[in-house]
């Protein structure tokens, strides 16, 4: 990762200069949404830890797309939403505060 955007763009371009020959479609793609790929540079540096990947957000869905695949079928719609919520429940204590 690119300490400074200065930097990221830069790595940005030769990525795409590199790729584009090849893979024409999804550089013109990059290219287009080039600014919301890298709005990760708006923020201070102190937070870009947390925001650098999504993680803590697939973990928490992991535990609940394990649990409703199990019991898929067995359940009515009304049973499967408290289940949904009492293991949102369930992970959040388990969530660790940012610093």
């Amino acid at each position: 990762m690119a300490p400074t955007r200065e930097q990221a763009y830069r790595a940005f371009d030769r990525f795409v200069a590199t790729h584009k020959a090849k893979y024409p479609k999804a550089t013109e793609r990059l290219k287009k949404d080039r600014e919301t790929l890298l709005t990760f540079y708006d923020f201070p540096a102190e937070h870009w830890v947390h925001i650098g990947t999504t993680n803590p957000v697939e973990s928490a869905f992991a535990t609940v797309r394990f649990r409703t695949a199990k019991t898929r079928g067995c359940v009515s719609r009304n049973t499967m939403l408290a289940l949904v919520f009492r293991l949102g429940l369930s992970a959040e204590k388990r969530w660790i505060k940012l610093r």
